[in-house]
C-alpha cells in the first residue's frame, strides 16, 4: 500500500461506479419500461412492492446476509484466532431450517395486515404501543453499528488502494447515500446479482490460485497448523454457543426481515431456505483466506487489512482492483437494505401514520447513514466491531415478542416487556463487564467455559416471560390490525 496504483484504482472505479449508476437509475428504467405508469409509492421504495420472485429474493437475502465485512472480518478472525473464526459456518447452516419453518408464517401475517416491520407484527399480536416502540428502537440501535461496519469495509479497501485521509470514508458515504435515495429496495435487489457474481469470481480465483503459490492445500494445512492452530483448547463451547445465538439473531435484524417481507409469496421464502446454503460453501472458502494469509507471510497489526494485503501480495494490480470493487459492492448492497429497514421502523412505528411517505423514508434512511458515518468518524474501528457484537445481544431480546408470539400460548405484552428489560440489562451488563466481548465465562462444574452472552441473556429473557405469563396470562392470542399500520390502499401497488 505504497501509493496509488493506477491500474488497481481504475478497475475499482469502473466496477464500483457502474454498480452505483445501475442501482441509482433502476427507478427511471422501470418508469421508461412501463411508459411512465410506474410511480414510486412508499411500499415500492421500501419493500419493492412485495413482488420479488425466487431469484431476486435469493440474491437479495443472500446479499443482506453476506456483507462486505463478512469478506473482511471472517478471514481476519480466522487469521487472529484460528478455526474459532469458522463459527460463522454452522450458524448459517442452523439458520436455514429456521427460515423455512418460521419466516413463511411471518410473511403471511405481514402480507395480510400490510405490515412492513417486526414492530408492526408485534403490535398486531400484542396490541401494545409501548412494546411496538421497544422493538422498533431495539432494531434501530442494533442496525446502526452494522451500517457503520459496511462503511468501514468500503473504507478499508479504498485505503488499500492508497487513497489518503478521509477520502475513502467520504466516497463510501456519498456512494451509499445516492444509491439508496434514488433506487430504494429495487437498487440492492438488482445489484445483488452483480455483487454476488463479482464476489464469486474473486473468491474462486483466490482459493484456486493462492494455494498454487504455496504448494497445494496439503502444504497449506501443514504450514498453517504451525502458524495458527486449527482450533485452540477451550474454544468448543464459545464456538457452539456463538453459532446458535448468531443463528437466532440473524433474521431479527431490520434488513434481513425486510428482504423476507419483500418476497412475492411464502413458497418463495421456502425455496430460498433450501438453496441459500450455497452461500455457506462460499463463506467457508472466504474463511480459508485467513489461513492463506498466514502461510503467505502477511503481517499486520490491523487484522481488517488481512484480505486486502493478501490480494495485493498475490495478484496483479488490476485483479486486486477488481477484488476490492467486489468487496465494496458487497458493502453497498446490505448497507442500503439496512438503511431502508431502519427507515421503515422510524416511519411506521415511531412517527405518526401520516408521515409514511417516500420523502420521509428517504430522509430517515439518509439520517441513519449520517449516524453510521459519525460512528465511523469518531469511534475507533474496533469499537464499531464491538458495538456490532453488542447489537447482536440486544436484537436477540426481540426474539420472544416476534417469534414466540407466533405460538398459540397466550403471552402478555407485560411479560414481553419485562423479559426484554431484564434480558437487555443482563446482556448489556455482562458485555460491559467483559469489555464488550460477546462471550462470558459461566461456571458449570466440569462443563465450565465461555458461553455466548447473547444466548445467556435470551434464556433469562424467556424465563422472565414465562414467569410473568404464569402470573398474568394474555386474554387473546390473535393478531389484530392496529389503527394506522401498513400502507394505505391508494398508495399500495398492485401485486398482479
Amino acid at each position: 500500500m505504497n501509493g496509488v496504483n493506477p491500474w488497481a484504482l481504475g478497475v475499482f472505479v469502473l466496477f464500483f461506479a457502474a454498480t452505483i449508476v445501475i442501482g441509482s437509475s433502476i427507478q427511471w428504467i422501470r418508469k421508461v419500461i412501463s411508459r411512465g405508469k410506474s410511480g414510486q409509492s412508499g411500499e415500492d421504495w421500501s419493500l419493492g412492492g412485495r413482488q420479488f420472485g425466487p431469484w431476486v429474493t435469493w440474491f437479495l437475502v443472500g446479499g443482506d446476509f453476506y456483507t462486505a465485512y463478512t469478506v473482511i472480518a471472517v478471514p481476519a478472525l480466522v487469521y487472529a484466532a484460528g478455526g474459532y473464526g469458522f463459527f460463522a459456518l454452522p450458524y448459517t447452516i442452523i439458520v436455514y431450517p429456521f427460515i423455512f419453518l418460521v419466516m413463511p408464517r411471518l410473511w403471511k401475517i405481514a402480507q395480510e395486515g400490510g405490515y412492513a416491520t417486526a414492530a408492526d407484527i408485534v403490535r398486531a399480536r400484542f396490541d401494545s404501543r409501548p412494546l411496538e416502540i421497544i422493538v422498533a428502537l431495539t432494531g434501530l440501535v442494533a442496525v446502526m453499528p452494522y451500517i457503520a461496519l459496511q462503511l468501514i469495509g468500503i473504507r478499508t479497501v479504498v485505503q488499500a488502494l492508497g487513497l489518503p485521509g478521509d477520502i475513502p470514508l467520504i466516497i463510501a458515504f456519498l456512494s451509499l447515500a445516492a444509491y439508496t435515495w434514488l433506487g430504494g429496495l429495487h437498487a440492492p435487489a438488482l445489484t445483488a446479482f452483480i455483487k454476488d457474481i463479482m464476489i464469486y469470481i474473486a473468491v474462486l480465483v483466490a482459493v484456486t490460485v493462492i494455494p498454487l503459490h504455496m504448494g497445494g492445500y496439503s502444504a497449506l494445512f501443514a504450514n498453517v497448523d504451525h502458524a495458527q492452530p486449527i482450533l485452540k483448547p477451550g474454544m468448543g463451547m464459545p464456538y457452539a454457543t456463538l453459532a446458535l445465538s448468531s443463528a437466532l439473531a440473524a433474521f431479527l435484524y431490520p434488513h434481513t426481515l425486510t428482504g423476507i417481507l419483500a418476497a412475492r409469496s411464502a413458497d418463495t421464502i421456502r425455496q430460498n431456505a433450501v438453496f441459500l446454503p450455497i452461500y455457506t460453501v462460499v463463506l467457508g472458502l472466504i474463511a480459508m483466506l485467513g489461513f492463506m494469509a498466514h502461510v503467505a507471510g502477511v503481517t499486520t497489526t490491523n487484522n481488517s487489512l488481512v484480505v486486502p494485503l493478501l490480494f495485493q501480495k498475490i495478484f496483479p494490480a488490476w485483479f486486486s482492483g477488481f477484488c476490492f470493487a467486489a468487496i465494496a459492492v458487497g458493502a453497498l448492497v446490505p448497507a442500503a437494505v439496512m438503511a431502508i429497514g431502519a427507515a421503515n421502523l422510524v416511519t411506521h412505528n415511531l412517527l405518526p401514520s401520516h408521515h409514511k411517505t417516500v420523502r420521509n423514508s428517504r430522509l430517515t434512511a439518509f439520517a441513519v447513514k449520517v449516524g453510521a458515518l459519525l460512528c465511523v468518524m469518531f469511534l475507533n474501528a474496533q469499537f464499531a466491531i464491538d458495538f456490532q457484537l453488542l447489537g447482536g445481544v440486544i436484537i436477540l431480546q426481540t426474539f420472544p415478542a416476534l417469534i414466540l408470539g407466533l405460538m398459540r400460548i397466550r403471552f402478555s405484552s407485560a411479560a414481553m416487556i419485562a423479559g426484554w428489560v431484564v434480558g437487555t440489562v443482563f446482556g448489556v451488563g455482562l458485555c460491559w463487564m467483559d469489555s464488550l466481548k460477546p462471550i462470558h465465562f459461566l461456571y458449570m462444574g466440569p462443563f465450565s467455559g465461555n458461553v455466548s452472552t447473547g444466548l445467556m441473556s435470551l434464556v433469562v429473557n424467556i424465563v422472565v416471560v414465562g414467569l410473568v405469563t404464569l402470573v398474568k396470562p394474555a386474554a387473546s392470542a390473535e393478531y389484530k390490525k392496529p389503527e394506522g399500520t401498513g400502507f394505505s390502499a391508494e398508495n399500495r401497488p398492485s401485486l398482479h
